[in-house]
């Protein structure tokens, strides 16, 4: 939990400043972001399609700088 404490005299803009910037040094807004949205880990059938995917593009585009097409 992040705190700030009003400086005798200080604004309330100035205030809010200091505790953005604390905020965005800590990274809670960017790991509270990161969570936002939670993401399902692929099957392990889908990783092993995609990897297959992969290999066949990758032996593609070999292929075809060895004709000179790329």
């Amino acid at each position: 939990m992040i705190t700030v404490k009003r400086k005798e005299g200080e604004s309330i803009n100035s205030l809010l400043r200091r505790f953005n910037k604390r905020v965005y040094q800590s990274g809670i807004l960017k790991e509270a972001k990161k969570r936002q949205f939670k993401t399902r880990n692929p099957s392990l059938r889908a990783k092993k399609l995609s990897a297959l995917y992969k290999i066949k593009k990758e032996r593609e585009i070999a292929k075809a700088q060895k004709m000179g097409i790329l």
